[in-house]
């Protein structure tokens, strides 16, 4: 089955809490409202506050499940964050059902020896060490789950490197192996799976910052990608785990 058919039970979500980072934008933003449609109780985790209050009102506006604003920025947060974000989603929820890690930073378009040394440990902390951190820490709440779902963003230059993609090209190379080394060790021991989805163009606003002359009209919006990342969220992907999904169309 390719995951773009797949056509979710409006159910599919109901009673799961699902964090998405990164979700005042672009796929985030639209994953945020469409777990929410699909019954979920989703955590909106991003650093400008403002977005995550506009992605809340629209939830509210629709009376759905209440979400909740978790701010964070991803390039500051340390050790001690992520576990004290454990301690309060457990204390709140008692457990988390999935985690999208979609944040992520595009830093330069620049031959790598123009590249500079501060934007790319910049885009490797928000891009590796964020959902590493993340990952390591929320892991015992989410064994709590009856099956847990990470899913991952992925991009085509994590798959193979491309001129001028920099630290992009390379933090989404490791991200990769990150969801990879995750689902092998959960394999078999946990109900925790990972998976990642490569989205191909979208119409967000990193894609509009990196290919600034395209016409946007000519690139897929978000919700085209949403059958597949329901599919990964949902427990009819629960046999499904350490896969790259390819959503690009190509």
């Amino acid at each position: 089955m390719n995951p773009l058919d797949y056509q979710a039970p409006s159910d599919l979500l109901s009673t799961r809490v699902i964090a998405i980072t990164g979700a005042g934008d672009g796929i985030g933003k639209e994953a945020a409202l469409t777990f929410a449609r699909h019954g979920a109780t989703v955590i909106l985790m991003g650093r400008t506050v403002a977005k995550l209050e506009k992605v809340y009102d629209t939830i509210v506006s629709e009376k759905l499940a209440e979400p909740a604003i978790y701010p964070i920025d991803f390039f500051g947060a340390t050790e001690a964050d992520y576990i004290d974000m454990c301690n309060r989603i457990d204390e709140a929820f008692g457990k988390l059902d999935g985690i999208l890690f979609n944040a992520a930073l595009l830093g330069d378009r620049t031959p790598l020896e123009n590249y500079s040394a501060d934007t790319f440990a910049r885009v490797m902390q928000v891009n590796v060490n964020a959902p590493f951190l993340m990952a390591k820490s929320l892991l015992p709440l989410l064994r709590k789950s009856d099956g847990a779902s990470l899913v991952f963003t992925g991009s085509s230059v994590g798959y193979k490197g491309r001129a001028y993609w920099g630290a992009y090209a390379i933090s989404k190379a490791a991200a990769e192996n990150l969801m990879q080394t995750l689902a092998d060790e959960e394999d078999g021991t946990s109900k925790v799976r990972a998976n990642s989805i490569n989205p191909g163009g979208t119409r967000t606003k990193m894609r509009a910052k990196a290919y600034p002359a395209e016409n946007p009209a000519d690139v897929k919006a978000p919700s085209v990608l949403m059958p597949a990342y329901l599919y990964l969220m949902g427990q009819d992907s629960k046999h499904v785990n350490g896969q790259q999904i390819d959503a690009s169309g190509k």
